[in-house]
């Protein structure tokens, strides 16, 4: 198979983050063509050098695995790096909202005391588990035992997390006691929700990679 032919199937096989697919491909062609170069100072003509340097490469079956496990890490990357991005502005962003909701010794509120206290250890919890997984990705291509379960975890955990943050923020905003309660929620869809559906949908790519 030629090297272009060989290349072409080989992306058709591989799904995840374009630009890291593209750098591997990239890299994939690179080595391909330096293997029949060498083959052809060796006295092959050119079709035949590259069906060498295809054989040696590999087989789709053999390669594509390996560069599938290596699209998974980056794309568990991106998602824990959207996950911290999404929640490590929500101090700044509720500062006069719905971090103002604490009720006082005239006016108990004891279910938004309790929902502001699971969002804070949620979140804070979920900003942890995003920078362990993004120090993970970067040493999870020369650990196999990281790769290989490094992408499962990472989205599992992002869409649980981005499932009960946002949940618990929409609580928040539904039976807040302030008179501008509609644009609390307006607040909250637009600053919480929305940028965790993001981090669901790179999640959700992820747990197929992880899969596959």
């Amino acid at each position: 198979m030629p090297i272009d032919d060989y290349l072409a199937a080989l992306s058709k096989e591989l799904w995840g983050p374009r630009r890291r697919k593209a750098d591997l491909l990239a890299e994939a062609r690179d080595h391909l063509t330096d293997a029949a170069e060498a083959f052809e100072a060796d006295g092959m003509d050119r079709y035949d050098a590259e069906q060498h340097a295809v054989a040696d490469f590999g087989s789709l079956d053999e390669v594509a695995p390996g560069y599938r496990a290596d699209l998974a890490v980056s794309q568990s990357r991106r998602t824990a790096v959207l996950l911290f991005a999404a929640l490590i502005i929500q101090p700044i962003v509720w500062r006069e909202g719905v971090w103002s909701w604490n009720s006082g010794p005239d006016d108990p509120n004891p279910l938004n005391d309790l929902l502001q206290a699971l969002v804070r250890d949620v979140g804070t919890i979920a900003i942890a588990g995003a920078v362990l997984a993004v120090v993970a990705a970067g040493i999870g291509l020369r650990y196999p035992l990281v790769r290989d379960h490094l992408a499962g975890v990472t989205t599992v955990f992002a869409l649980a997390n981005a499932a009960a943050i946002g949940a618990i923020s929409l609580l928040m905003a539904l039976t807040s006691p302030h008179q501008n309660g509609l644009l609390d929620l307006g607040v909250v869809c637009g600053f919480v929700v929305l940028p965790l559906l993001l981090v669901a949908q790179q999640a959700t790519r992820g747990l197929r990679l992880a899969r596959a």
